[in-house]
């Protein structure tokens, strides 16, 4: 979960200094004054591109899940650079159009998502595990116990 409020309708990455997202004031959405412009605003990618996960901390590991339905774990890709940030990305494939096809709606989204989160230091980032079942992706990153401080007796003399 994370720590940031919800700025005019959809959470905000700008103060989480976990997430490596930027924080859009033109994007659709996010105007307190002119609210959703999505349908005449929002190109094909939108969506997409700004796929949300949850992040979750428990006492063993760090959780993030993500709704990716109608994606293959072959068009997922998951990584870690730079010593401690998580990416995950992929690409939505836009069906095929026939000339005899006859479109009357187009709401699905397509195109290609990035997402970036700077792991904390407790992260063991070479056990990175993820699993995909029904359209949602779950990466798995352990964390290290962290060592219980050592209580010593001191007698006092005298």
């Amino acid at each position: 979960m994370s720590l940031v409020p919800r700025f005019f309708g959809r959470r905000s990455t700008v103060f989480d200094p976990f997430s490596l997202d930027l924080w859009d004031p033109f994007e659709s959405g996010n105007s307190p004054f002119f609210g959703d412009t999505a349908p005449f605003a929002r190109n094909d990618a939108t969506a997409i591109a700004n796929t949300q996960l949850d992040w979750k901390e428990t006492p063993d590991a760090h959780i993030f899940k993500a709704d990716l339905p109608g994606l293959k774990k072959e068009e997922v890709k998951i990584e870690v650079e730079d010593d401690r940030v998580l990416k995950i990305s992929g690409e939505r494939k836009k069906e095929e159009e026939k000339k005899t096809d006859k479109w009357h709606r187009i709401e699905r989204s397509h195109g290609k998502f990035l997402r970036r989160f700077r792991l904390p230091e407790n992260a063991k980032v070479d056990q990175v595990n993820a699993t995909m079942e029904n359209g949602v992706l779950t990466v798995t990153v352990p964390k290290q116990l962290q060592p219980k401080p050592e209580v010593r007796a001191i007698e006092i003399s005298g």
